[in-house]
């Protein structure tokens, strides 16, 4: 049985050990899947940058395939996987738009030279070349060499708020622990699932 009456609690238990684990590399690599307004569902990985009891929060172009998609069908899954311990977890829910002044404080916070980068980018649109990309990048870090760079107003972050967690942990001979929490009328129910 759940060993939390609060799925965030277990989540960051988890996400604080696979922190730990020197043979988890990137622990904050999530996989996020969007749909358009038809339903076309798309899928990539992308970082978590924050997480709190409000939601799971990451950071893009508005202007990418996902920042689109987002736009149209603001609905998103999430899936951590952790191969080296053998978990899974696997996040629903509704997503909406960080508020400006967290994505100021995250962007600048990032090195100067990714600050440089998303201005440079337009993230999911086709590319000649690798040195048209290049020539961006250089154009765009000499002109904001100077001074403190702003946050672009086509790049900001988005938190999805969960109505559903699931908590997969690999058994023997897969005999799986399957933990599932959903959201009803406010309040988190939780129960097994078969693996």
């Amino acid at each position: 049985m759940p060993t939390e009456n609060n799925p965030f609690e277990h989540f960051d238990r988890w996400f604080k050990e696979a922190k730990e684990n020197k043979n988890i590399k990137e622990p904050e690599a999530m996989n996020i899947a969007t749909a358009t307004k038809d339903g076309a569902p798309s899928s990539r990985m992308v970082l978590l940058k924050d997480y709190d009891e409000k939601g799971f929060v990451f950071y893009t172009n508005l202007e990418s395939r996902k920042g689109g998609e987002l736009e149209q069908n603001p609905k998103a899954s999430l899936c951590f996987y952790w191969q080296a311990v053998g978990r899974q977890i696997r996040v629903e829910g509704d997503v909406v738009a960080v508020s400006d002044e967290e994505a100021d404080a995250y962007f600048n916070s990032r090195h100067l030279k990714s600050r440089v980068g998303a201005w440079a980018s337009k993230q999911s649109r086709p590319l000649k070349n690798k040195s048209e990309l290049l020539k961006r990048v250089a154009e765009y870090g000499a002109k904001l060499a100077v001074g403190k760079i702003e946050r672009p107003p086509f790049w900001s972050g988005f938190r999805i708020v969960p109505n559903r967690l699931e908590f997969w942990q690999a058994g023997e001979y897969r005999v799986h622990d399957r933990v599932c929490y959903t959201l009803k009328d406010d309040k988190w129910e939780s129960g097994l699932l078969y693996p």
